[in-house]
């Protein structure tokens, strides 16, 4: 921060005295003979801010779609350390080639200058009001002084947004649209997982009631464990109802599995598992995670104490559901975001690949749903 400071401090000296040196005052604060290791400075600096875009970017991502605001996205971990060094292959490509984009549309750092003013501020006004949140619901602090910190800061950051608003036709909109769209993506996404799962509880029975039916069916029990995932331990998973349906038969034990990401970066081993034996071989197992923190299904069904039960992977099915999206004009979303939800899950990553679940153990079953 004091080298910062002193930079501008000393730009706005020289334009102070020197009004014509407006047209680049940072290189024109240095003598001839410091141009050119300034160039190199800068450039180093330019690296070194673009590494902290990527890794703010790709942890970002990677938290959105914990929470459930993004689609599944490969993730490869980097480190066996640190677990938040990730790199993420479509963000990057992303990145690249929006930068690429940006840079030949604009064509001069001058017109790139309003874009970057305006994503700055929207930024720091942005925040502003996140620290408002935070301050009430996290610290618990009363109205007036929250409202007392959002104002002082917020009377430096809209003057910031004032200044910078005049900009937007030209080059201040672009940070606006690319927000704009983001937030499109989350929000449709977000919306969409709502509507499938409302879709697939209609179509569900209870799995009370699904033992009670197996318990006067009787059907045939093989060896083995399977794991069906689900999104609610209290509900039969449509993978479960068809793998009995057609195939007539039901493993020695079944798992009903769900993976809960709570709202909190990570969580503790004691808070990790909640194991409910059922009836009839059938087990409920809530799993849960940080948003920081990635799901391994194969590593937590070796932890037998705290299931009760040893789970040999040779033996071990693993039945996912595979849902083939059709957008219907009765929805909750109008057809074309039905469509757009439609190719973001059909492009997610695989649930296989996400929860690092053994390709060769796993049957999946599909099923037509309207949203």
């Amino acid at each position: 921060m004091p080298a910062l400071l002193l930079n501008y401090f000393g730009q706005s000296a020289l334009l102070l005295s020197e009004p014509q040196a407006a047209v680049n005052p940072f290189y024109q604060m240095m003598p001839g003979w410091l141009l050119y290791p300034g160039v190199a400075l800068a450039a180093l600096a330019t690296i070194i801010a673009s590494q902290a875009v990527i890794s703010g970017s790709f942890s970002l991502t990677r938290q959105a779609t914990m929470l459930g605001y993004l689609p599944r996205v490969e993730i490869r971990h980097t480190s066996e350390t640190e677990i938040g060094q990730i790199y993420m292959p479509l963000v990057n490509w992303v990145l690249m080639l929006s930068t690429i984009g940006l840079v030949i549309g604009f064509g001069s750092s001058s017109r790139l200058a309003a874009a970057y003013g305006m994503a700055v501020t929207t930024t720091m006004v942005a925040t502003t009001f996140l620290a408002f949140v935070v301050a009430r619901r996290r610290w618990r602090w009363s109205l007036a002084s929250a409202l007392a910190l959002t104002a002082a800061f917020l009377a430096i950051d809209l003057a910031f947004f004032g200044a910078n608003a005049i900009k937007i036709l030209d080059g201040g909109w672009f940070p606006l649209a690319i927000a704009a769209g983001i937030f499109l993506l989350m929000t449709t996404w977000r919306r969409g997982r709502e509507i499938l799962e409302r879709r697939i509880q209609e179509r569900v029975e209870p799995i009370q009631t699904f033992l009670e039916r197996t318990r006067r069916t009787r059907p045939t029990r093989v060896d083995g464990t399977a794991i069906y995932m689900t999104g609610s331990p209290m509900i039969a998973p449509p993978a479960l109802v068809h793998n009995l349906r057609h195939n007539r038969v039901l493993h020695r034990r079944s798992v009903l599995l769900t993976v809960v990401t709570r709202s909190v970066p990570h969580l503790g081993e004691g808070e990790r598992l909640h194991v409910r034996e059922l009836e009839q071989g059938f087990w409920s197992i809530t799993a849960h995670y940080g948003y920081m923190e990635d799901p391994d299904i194969p590593a937590l069904l070796q932890r037998k104490e705290e299931l009760g039960f040893a789970c040999d992977p040779e033996e071990t099915t693993y039945f996912l559901g595979r849902e083939k999206l059709v957008p219907t004009t009765e929805g909750g979303m109008p057809p074309w975001r039905d469509r757009l939800f439609a190719f973001m899950s059909r492009n997610a990553q695989s649930a296989t690949e996400f929860f690092h679940i053994p390709p060769e153990g796993v049957m999946e079953v599909g099923a037509h749903v309207e949203l």
